[in-house]
């Protein structure tokens, strides 16, 4: 009769699988250290937080930027006085200058003469139209104004209208001159001076007839 055979004996060694206390306490020391640098450099872990003006420059889709208040205010033009008449005196009426003091294209618009208002208040002029502006020449305060020869010859009152307005128009230019000298020559050779200092003041006169300085007219003959 065999011996009866023994039952093996089975080592085992530790249990090696986690535990569920073991996995939960693994996630929570790596949430911590996942969380623990964020929270250093000031991001907040969780949600969202609003602060601070909402972004300004996006415009919505299809819509047209507004024009700010400085684009939208118009830039004043400048003005020049030019000279009409009004019983038998010379008036300053203001006339825009979009190119500046020109004075070509200030004797221009004097030969234009008075618009429709203007001549409902009474205003006229001596002077005939022009379609070429006359030659002018500057020397400091002296001002050559020579008239082409489809000019003709001027009145006292007309030559009186004419080298104020350039005189003016001169000084606007340059203002240190104090006054200005004004000669005018007309076809033939004719010659007549006038000054700044004869002429009305270029204030501002509006198309009804009120406003403005009064004065009277420039010296005649020549």
């Amino acid at each position: 009769m065999n011996p009866p055979t023994p039952t093996p004996t089975t080592t085992t060694g530790p249990d090696t699988r986690p535990s569920a206390g073991g996995s939960r306490l693994a996630l929570r020391l790596l949430l911590t250290a996942v969380l623990l640098p964020l929270s250093a450099c000031g991001i907040p872990p969780t949600g969202v937080v609003e602060a601070g003006e909402p972004a300004t420059g996006v415009l919505e889709p299809g819509r047209a930027p507004t024009p700010s208040k400085a684009e939208s205010e118009a830039v004043p033009v400048p003005t020049v006085p030019v000279y009409f008449v009004e019983d038998g005196a010379l008036v300053a009426v203001p006339r825009p200058a979009p190119g500046g003091t020109d004075l070509g294209g200030t004797v221009l618009t004097l030969f234009e003469g008075p618009d429709g208002p203007e001549q409902r208040a009474g205003l006229t002029t001596e002077l005939p139209r022009a379609s070429v502006a006359p030659t002018i020449r500057t020397d400091g305060a002296a001002v050559v104004v020579q008239l082409p020869r489809s000019a003709g010859s001027l009145s006292d009152t007309a030559v009186d209208q004419l080298a104020c307005t350039v005189a003016v128009a001169r000084l606007r230019q340059d203002p240190a001159l104090g006054s200005a000298q004004v000669t005018v020559e007309q076809p033939g050779g004719r010659l007549a001076g006038r000054s700044s200092d004869d002429c009305p003041p270029g204030g501002p006169r509006e198309a009804d007839g009120t406003g403005g300085d009064d004065g009277t007219g420039g010296t005649g003959g020549g």
